[in-house]
């Protein structure tokens, strides 16, 4: 299936959605929903592509309209470069080093009667620039949601979205996911894939269920943080709201989302500050370490399929699946495990005839595979690395509310990392996160060498104290 022309249009029409809310909303705002929005609505599958310059899709439109809109909304704040340190660093890497996995690999593949062409020249400088556009929403958020005032307001619109983004999941749920090869003309995962359980498992404009879920799992943390930190979305019961949240997680029928929903929605209205960022810290370290305990066979697969198999035999099939093309695409990826293979299928295995029988669904092993270890490390990195350090600084919050906000984005990030062992779901509103995560682990460092904050000098039973306290005598 082709994309039809409207989805063609909507992918035009957005930069002037885009002028439209960074002239009529205040910088945050429109930046939120700029990014937020295309991500919920705008067509998987349907790229605009001119010669020599990456392509303009879903990802990317969001991207260049949000870097654009904030130098024109704030031209003399807004710095989308800082000193260079460690996270410059790693984005240098992360844009660069396709030049050297290109110059590696000049090589053609020949396998039976299919010929993968080297990667020249012209590749490197495509695929640096794709890296560039796609890492630009972290640096918008590191500049521009810097304030406890701007996580909230995160929340707010992750609720606010999920609250609206329910009516069309519903609908599928109800009907069959094919909203979005009605409306834009093309279906953009299996429509066998959106059938579990004897009902459906909606997709709407995300491109699969599993995406869907997954921000849905999303919407319902941040209505719990909203509901410990007594906040109302237009005037409706926080606790009413995150209830219904959760029950439309339980609808999309994606085990994964609902045990990350598990674990992170009791942490965050229930759980010691302490505890949420010990959690978020232990899964991006297992997300980091993932590949070197694969390489080195450490990571229990056999173990987590045998658990499968009591929940459901056909889970613990698609497991043991992804657990074996893993494995011969890991040991393909060994061969060039500094830098990669490229894009363009280099990274996949192929039988003797040319036939490609592997599937790539996580993005740990794309990354490994196209741009190896180094790519792997620079892009990890710089998803993980927010997580690491707003523990670190998490004692330097001033007010319960900054306190309890940080630990929820924190593990609203740390989720989205360890989905990406499994999944591909990484995209501009995630990377978006995981920037304003950074920005405020940023300025809560700067905040702890005067050493003030509400937890600083405190012990953990002191901090929770305090914390119990003070929203005891809140009212909101």
């Amino acid at each position: 299936m082709m994309p039809n022309l409207f989805a063609y249009f909507a992918l035009c029409i957005w930069p002037i959605v885009g002028l439209w809310l960074y002239l009529s909303r205040p910088i945050t705002q429109a930046t939120i929903w700029t990014f937020l929005g295309a991500y919920l609505l705008l067509p998987v599958g349907a790229v605009i592509k001119i010669e020599m310059i990456p392509q303009f899709d879903k990802s990317s439109i969001p991207n260049i309209c949000g870097l654009i809109g904030c130098i024109f909304a704030s031209p003399s704040s807004f710095r989308i470069w800082r000193k260079f340190g460690l996270v410059e660093c790693l984005v240098v890497i992360y844009v660069l080093s396709p030049f050297i996995t290109s110059s590696l690999n000049n090589d053609p593949i020949v396998v039976g009667d299919k010929v993968l062409p080297g990667v020249g020249n012209y590749d490197a400088v495509s695929a640096s620039l794709s890296q560039l556009i796609s890492i630009l929403p972290l640096l918008i958020g590191r500049q521009l949601f810097r304030q406890a005032e701007t996580t909230t307001l995160i929340f707010r619109a992750l609720v606010v979205s999920g609250l609206l983004y329910s009516v069309p999941l519903l609908f599928e749920i109800r009907m069959s996911p094919q909203l979005h090869a009605w409306i834009y003309g093309i279906r953009p995962s299996e429509f066998l894939q959106g059938i579990r359980g004897g009902g459906y498992r909606p997709m709407a404009f995300l491109g699969h269920g599993l995406i869907a879920s997954l921000f849905m799992m999303t919407t319902m943390v941040a209505g719990c943080a909203l509901w410990r930190m007594r906040i109302k979305v237009f005037g409706l019961p926080a606790a009413g709201t995150t209830v219904y949240l959760a029950g439309i997680l339980i609808l999309c029928k994606s085990l994964g989302a609902l045990v990350y929903g598990l674990i992170s929605g009791p942490l965050v209205y229930f759980g010691s500050l302490r505890l949420q960022h010990r959690i978020a810290v232990l899964l991006v370290t297992v997300a980091l370490t993932f590949p070197i305990l694969r390489i080195v066979d450490i990571f229990p697969t056999t173990t987590l399929s045998g658990i499968f198999a009591g929940v459901s035999e056909l889970r613990a099939d698609s497991l043991q699946y992804r657990f074996d093309n893993e494995d011969k695409l890991l040991a393909h990826a060994n061969e060039r495990f500094w830098f990669g293979w490229g894009r363009f299928g280099r990274n996949r295995v192929y039988t003797e005839e040319g036939d490609d029988r592997t599937v790539t669904d996580g993005r740990w092993i794309i990354t490994m595979g196209q741009f190896g270890f180094v790519g792997f490390l620079a892009e990890f990195l710089l998803l993980t690395l927010p997580v690491f350090l707003a523990s670190v600084v998490s004692r330097s919050a001033m007010t319960v509310r900054e306190a309890l906000s940080l630990g929820a984005l924190s593990l609203i990030v740390a989720m989205g990392v360890i989905d990406q062992l499994p999944n591909a779901s990484v995209a501009s509103w995630p990377w978006l996160l995981t920037g304003a995560l950074l920005g405020r682990a940023d300025l809560l460092r700067a905040r702890g060498l005067s050493g003030a904050g509400l937890l600083a000098g405190k012990n953990p039973g002191q901090g929770r104290l305090a914390i119990s306290n003070s929203l005891s005598n809140r009212k909101s």
